[in-house]
């Protein structure tokens, strides 16, 4: 089972501030750009690190203080919300999906070219 499906919205917020850190974070760390972000409590951000800690999604070292560090990577999540998007909405099929964004004007020209210039570079490769 993939580990990104088990990330809650608000869970989300923790993973974010651990993939932007790009370093091990303290809860008093978190829980301080949460408190300015948000006005999250200590009890609420504690909980939610508890729970990304029992579902595998962060690590805790243990030095002078509790350190956090993501198990899943930003990339790994969002390639696992896209394919759940396509997969719930496409019937799976990545085509209908890029057309979707075609057909109502979701790419602007310089996208469309960028995304040409790149499935012909893939072409090239063959």
């Amino acid at each position: 089972m993939n580990k990104s499906n088990r990330i809650s919205e608000s869970e989300l917020e923790i993973m974010q501030i651990l993939w932007n850190s790009k370093r091990p974070m303290t809860a008093p760390e978190i829980r301080k750009i949460l408190q300015e972000q948000k006005n999250w409590k200590k009890s609420t951000v504690l909980t939610l690190i508890k729970r990304l800690t029992d579902k595998e999604v962060i690590a805790c070292e243990k030095k002078e203080l509790f350190y956090y560090t993501p198990l899943v990577t930003e990339q790994e999540y969002a390639d696992y919300q896209t394919q759940t998007l396509v997969d719930k909405l496409y019937n799976g099929s990545l085509k209908n999906y890029v057309l979707s964004l075609c057909d109502r004007n979701k790419l602007n020209e310089d996208d469309l070219k960028e995304l040409r210039d790149y499935f012909m570079e893939g072409m090239d490769d063959e």
